[in-house]
């Protein structure tokens, strides 16, 4: 549809809140948008009103849409949600969190539980959850440790199902065998009651009996053993002293789960900063970061989605309270869209006298992590804003795929498919190829050829291709796109040594340039581009080492 068209069905539209999602022409969604009032909303896109950068970008892409209607505002931002979460569009600022926090997990469901250290969880009524456990409290080792002391399973449930006769755990005095019966449900349990009175406010239980072995050892005068739980009380104590710390620390906030957030609007960027906080413990901070171009709609509708999909997606434990400096509006609607999504009533307050110096904490880590990243120059928009100048592009690239191919001796040929999405790996969409093996041996145009045509068959172009190599592999990659009358850049990135300086340069290959861009020009993008090479190293050589394997022992 041409844009007359377009902005006629627009006006058609219900005067409801509802959701709508932008399409292209091969009916995929570039973009899902919410609305107060469907038809305003929607139709603004399509006049000849004026525009910023983004949505001008975005139009040019638009062929159709398609549109739901809701009850409330509040179920429109669900449902947003739900929808990105479901097409990732790409257009959409999407959240990536890579940080969560340990727990403990025992699932009472199994027979002999083991104590299990866990990042995401599930909480049902089996299983007992201790945590979230705060940044440098160790409580992985401790993990271990408990296992070994009080000689628990450690294995997973389908090995410790079909074991005939102990491990080498049981010779080494480090495991009970309750696989196979050496030891009795009811002495099994006791065990794991010592070990999980640490947690359950009763460590000095844990402790005493420890003691215990400590002094019957060195009694029979088995002294290696007797500093083995020496050592291990050490541990322990430290482990506990960590967290008593925290409990007593000068800002503790009584036994409370709370999230703060704060928001910092800089010039080119926007940063927000979430510190949590369980059981009265402040775990420590996450933060998340988004260019202040990509806002398509105004900048607080973008905040609460982005945070919106944080909560959705999160692992941890979601707390009782979110902490954050909103008018009355703007957290009535959060605060609603969030019952709606988590099926849990958290209350949204703003900063009081209490929890004002933690808030201006958060803050103050929002501005200091946005001015750190900028000055060092490792902002991923920067990189790709660089990329975009170098390739003459019309919009900043959003998606980009590198590829590589494993190969020894002409054997177990196989390639990778890296695929960075604003700057950020996106495995979701990695992918394998299993090449054909070739009488010539290693020829790496053939194999790169035979990958890309196969890589063609599939819809969602990238908007920049990344060869690991020279101009030759650049130029393969050119003539199968040519041959399937494709235009998408493709540049490449290779090693060269400067003769001068002595020392070995990153220089990424560009068709139609004279001389290769050196990347140490731009520590941002030689970030994302070097990641992107190695991560495709690593991916091609995984599958690869696997059919060696495969192939050799056959």
């Amino acid at each position: 549809m041409d844009l007359h068209e377009l902005l006629h069905r627009a006006s058609t539209l219900p005067k409801k809140p509802g959701c709508y999602s932008m399409l292209n022409r091969n009916n995929q969604v570039i973009y899902v948008g919410k609305a107060k009032e469907l038809k305003s909303r929607v139709t603004s896109y399509f006049n000849q009103s004026a525009k910023n950068a983004k949505t001008g970008i975005l139009i040019t892409h638009i062929f159709d849409f398609e549109f739901m209607t809701t009850m409330t505002e509040a179920e429109a931002l669900v449902l947003e949600n739900n929808l990105i979460k479901k097409h990732s569009p790409k257009y959409n600022i999407r959240l990536k969190d890579d940080k969560s926090y340990p727990y403990l997990v025992v699932d009472k469901h199994e027979p002999f539980p083991r104590l299990q250290y866990l990042r995401k969880i599930k909480k049902d009524r089996t299983r007992l959850i201790f945590g979230p456990f705060p940044t440098g409290s160790q409580i992985g080792v401790i993990i271990k440790l408990l296992t070994k002391l009080f000689k628990l399973r450690d294995c997973g449930l389908a090995e410790f199902k079909k074991r005939k006769e102990p491990c080498l755990l049981y010779q080494l005095e480090q495991c009970s065998a309750p696989c196979v019966k050496k030891i009795s449900d009811e002495d099994y349990q006791k065990n794991l009651n010592l070990a999980l009175a640490l947690f359950q406010g009763h460590p000095k239980k844990t402790l005493n009996y420890l003691n215990q072995e400590m002094e019957k050892s060195a009694e029979i005068e088995s002294f290696e053993k007797a500093a083995m739980y020496r050592d291990a009380i050490k541990m322990i104590e430290a482990f506990l002293q960590h967290a008593t710390q925290q409990k007593n620390a000068e800002h503790h906030y009584g036994e409370i789960n709370r999230d703060v957030i704060a928001i910092y609007q800089g010039e080119t960027e926007v940063d927000i900063s979430l510190y949590m906080m369980r059981n009265g413990l402040l775990l420590g901070h996450k933060n998340f970061h988004f260019a202040l171009i990509d806002c398509e709609q105004d900048l607080n509708s973008e905040i609460l989605r982005f945070i919106l999909q944080y909560y959705g997606l999160t692992h941890d434990l979601l707390p009782d309270s979110i902490c954050v400096d909103w008018d009355h509006e703007m957290k009535d609607l959060f605060e609603k869209a969030l019952e709606g999504m988590t099926q849990k009533n958290i209350k949204i307050t703003s900063p009081d006298k209490h929890f004002k110096p933690l808030f201006e904490l958060t803050l103050d880590q929002a501005k200091e992590e946005q001015r750190v990243r900028l000055n060092g120059e490792r902002s991923v928009y920067a990189g790709l804003e660089t990329l975009r100048e170098l390739l003459n592009l019309k919009e900043r690239p959003v998606v980009l795929e590198c590829f590589d191919v494993a190969i020894f001796q002409g054997s177990s040929p196989t390639a990778s498919q890296i695929v960075f999405h604003d700057g950020k790996p996106d495995k979701k969409a990695y992918r394998h190829y299993t090449l054909e093996e070739r009488p010539e041996g290693n020829n790496d145009f053939a194999m790169m050829r035979e990958m890309l045509q196969r890589r063609l068959k599939k819809d969602n172009l990238p908007d920049v291709f990344i060869v690991d190599g020279g101009i030759g592999q650049v130029n393969a990659f050119l003539a199968v796109l040519s041959e399937h009358n494709l235009q998408v850049p493709v540049v490449g990135i290779a090693k060269a040594k400067n003769l001068k300086h002595k020392k070995t340069e990153e220089r990424l290959m560009i068709p139609g340039r004279a001389n290769p861009y050196l990347l140490a020009n731009s520590r941002s993008l030689f970030q994302i581009m070097v990641q992107m090479r190695d991560e495709a190293h690593r991916f091609a050589r995984r599958l690869h080492h696997k059919h060696e394997n495969q192939r050799i022992i056959k």
